[in-house]
């Protein structure tokens, strides 16, 4: 970890100091998360993002795109047994604060795609389930932060389009590297999330 965070630096110490043009801007979206591994009857979990981004131009079509990101993350699982003999309903719920360090080309004038790697630290881990069984309802709230690992590496993939100068759309896929379940003994688990985003820069 060590070792990308200085990659990092220096990336952004490079796009600075031959940056044509700096600007900073805010954005927000939904996220379509999920787990993939042994996360069994694993469906998408609806979440958010938001935070704040700085756009270093390094030409005309060219530029490096560090940001700071706190997003919602999870799954939502549900398992039923044969003849409805029980009903197992989990959500886990994850908070991150992730930091993308985006390379960006403008294939044309508005339109651009984008690749970079993502370092996600958590900041919270939380599953809320229901049991039911034969009518019988029971339910529960467990913190998982102890568990999972802490630190999510990843690599981002997506492509945006600006309305004007200021205001941008984008969409992005990022895919987890890292074994979240490491800590739980023969078990993996992978974030995967889709993320639309409104982004404006000052």
């Amino acid at each position: 970890m060590k070792k990308l965070m200085l990659t990092a630096v220096a990336v952004i110490t490079f796009a600075f100091s031959n940056a044509q043009e700096t600007r900073a801007g805010i954005k927000g979206g939904i996220n379509i998360a999920t787990l993939t591994g042994d996360a069994e009857g694993a469906t998408s979990r609806v979440g958010f993002q938001a935070g704040g981004f700085l756009e270093i131009k390094i030409t005309d079509r060219f530029a490096i795109q560090p940001e700071l990101l706190f997003s919602t993350q999870g799954v939502h699982t549900e398992i039923v047994k044969p003849d409805n003999e029980y009903k197992i309903e989990k959500r886990i719920n994850l908070m991150y604060l992730n930091i993308p360090i985006m390379a960006r080309f403008y294939v044309v004038d508005k339109f651009s795609i984008e690749a970079g790697p993502q370092i996600g630290f958590l900041a919270r881990a939380r599953a809320t389930s229901e049991i039911t069984s034969y009518g019988n309802r029971v339910s529960g709230e467990e913190d998982l932060k102890r568990y999972l690992r802490a630190v999510d590496l990843g690599v981002n993939f997506g492509a945006g389009y600006d309305f004007t100068e200021d205001l941008s759309i984008g969409i992005r896929y990022n895919i987890g590297c890292s074994n979240l379940g490491e800590n739980m003994r023969n078990y993996e688990m992978y974030n995967r999330v889709l993320s639309v985003s409104a982004g404006y820069k000052f």
